[in-house]
């Protein structure tokens, strides 16, 4: 029957409506008090934000960002911070030998308040990101132990394998070729850089006849910059620089990144606008807009994977999970946005279809039904609402929603009009209302007689068979 009878991945579940109104408040509030030059209670609002939504990405880059600021990127946080960490940081080796994932990051957050820069507490907090699915906040809590120590081997290395993993290859590489200054002849990177390599390109489509991973770095690489010319990100950066306040220069650099698909670069430049600007809406939806841009592309690259080896349990269960972390991710994007713009049905209906794919039902209805008004989608609307009834057991507005749809989507949209006569049918017949499922499923031989089974039911019926 309908598509969403298939097996759903599990994965991070939305927060509710309620609690991700009050998470966004608070961060409104953070992102107002940093710009004003109040930490402390930005801290408050932003700590909250985390612990609300540990998987949160941009919940957790708005608190360390605001935490160096605090500490004026003194790269030591708190003067007195080692000594006041000492029992959270005992918590943490605990929570971490113990797998208590969700402990190391409780104790995480109150260690890294005192210095955002902890390289041990950051990778932990890395550790226990990876380990509970949150897979974007990783690589925030892996990049400020950059941040902190950028050539360190040991950063690099666990920050190599999280990029790896995500498909963000030329990011990966970098990272283990940092190792290889630290640690010349380090087997495990050498190994991952000719490995990626290959693998970068395949993904890219350029060189899939390459026979190693020598012959495609011999093809990919190109000179760059020569001579002393500025690029042009270079030339905005310079800009930025000298003039930190004006936001229109962040925003053409952060498009330059994004037209070459250094997406991340581009994400940490957009967050620098948002700080300057005082939390402005545009510059939100941009950088969230950005984020599930990432997502969908570990999506791709993940299916891509599952399809080349398709019995592979581990490459299913990651196509999964980033299906599942790319809906919640829109949910949650798509939630805030209907709020914000409340005569917006198109937001509406998106935003019913993603909570439909993570089985929740009764506010996809809610969301469907908002969204019934508008006559463009009327049609598909109603189609959309009589599957959602029928998965909460609702038969008979299930039939009701189905019979209106048929009517309501034009002739045009062929496809739809069929599955809204075959739902129906099968309905009616599952209920017993044998005149209807007649009814339906003559219609839709009408349209097309080897429609799936439709030939069979309707000859059943017709003969005085059960169905």
């Amino acid at each position: 029957m309908a598509k969403d009878n298939a097996p759903q991945p599990e994965g991070r579940q939305p927060i509710s409506p309620a609690k991700r109104k009050r998470l966004q408040t608070a961060f409104q509030y953070g992102a107002k008090s940093s710009s004003e030059g109040n930490y402390d209670y930005a801290t408050e609002m932003f700590l909250q934000c985390v612990k609300g939504d540990p998987g949160n990405a941009i919940y957790v880059q708005n608190f360390l960002g605001n935490l160096q600021k605090k500490y004026s990127n003194n790269k030591k946080g708190s003067r007195m911070a080692g000594i006041k960490g000492a029992g959270a940081k005992g918590k943490i080796k605990k929570a971490t030998l113990q797998k208590q994932w969700d402990a190391v990051l409780t104790e995480g957050l109150a260690m890294l308040q005192l210095n955002p820069w902890d390289t041990s507490t950051l990778l932990s907090m890395g550790t226990a990101c990876e380990n509970l699915e949150y897979d974007e906040a990783q690589l925030v809590y892996l990049k400020m132990a950059m941040d902190a120590n950028l050539k360190d081997p040991d950063v690099n290395r666990q920050c190599a394998l999280a990029l790896a993993h995500q498909g963000r290859f030329d990011e990966a590489i970098v990272c283990w070729t940092r190792v290889l200054q630290a640690k010349p002849g380090d087997e495990e990177a050498n190994r991952a850089i000719g490995d990626l390599t290959v693998e970068k390109t395949i993904h890219r489509g350029g060189y899939e006849g390459a026979d190693s991973s020598k012959q495609v770095r011999a093809e990919d690489e190109a000179p760059v910059n020569p001579g002393l010319v500025r690029t042009p990100e270079q030339q905005l950066q310079k800009a930025i620089d000298k003039d930190p306040e004006n936001v229109s220069n962040y925003l053409e650099l952060a498009n330059l990144h994004i037209s070459a698909r250094r997406n991340e670069e581009a994400l940490k430049v957009l967050a620098d606008a948002q700080a300057v600007a005082g939390g402005d809406l545009s510059i939100r939806e941009q950088i969230e807009d950005l984020e599930i841009t990432q997502l969908k592309e570990q999506v791709a690259i993940a299916e891509q994977q599952h399809r080349k080896s398709p019995d592979d349990a581990k490459s299913k269960e990651l196509y999964d999970r980033y299906r599942a972390e790319l809906n919640a991710r829109e949910i949650q994007v798509l939630a805030a946005r209907v709020e914000r713009y409340p005569t917006n049905v198109g937001l509406k209906y998106d935003l019913g279809l993603r909570l439909k794919r993570a089985r929740n039902y009764k506010e996809a209805i809610t969301m469907f039904q908002k969204a019934s008004g508008d006559p463009q989608r009327r049609g598909i609307v109603l189609l959309e609402l009589g599957q959602c009834f029928q998965q909460i057991k609702q038969y008979k507005l299930a039939l009701d929603n189905y019979e209106k749809a048929v009517e309501a989507i034009p002739d045009k949209d062929e496809d739809s009009k069929k599955q809204a006569l075959y739902l129906a049918g099968r309905l009616a017949e599952g209920l017993k209302d044998l005149a209807k499922a007649e009814k339906h499923y003559t219609a839709l031989a009408g349209l097309d007689f080897g429609y799936r089974d439709v030939a069979e039911r309707l000859d059943k019926i017709q003969s005085g068979g059960d169905g």
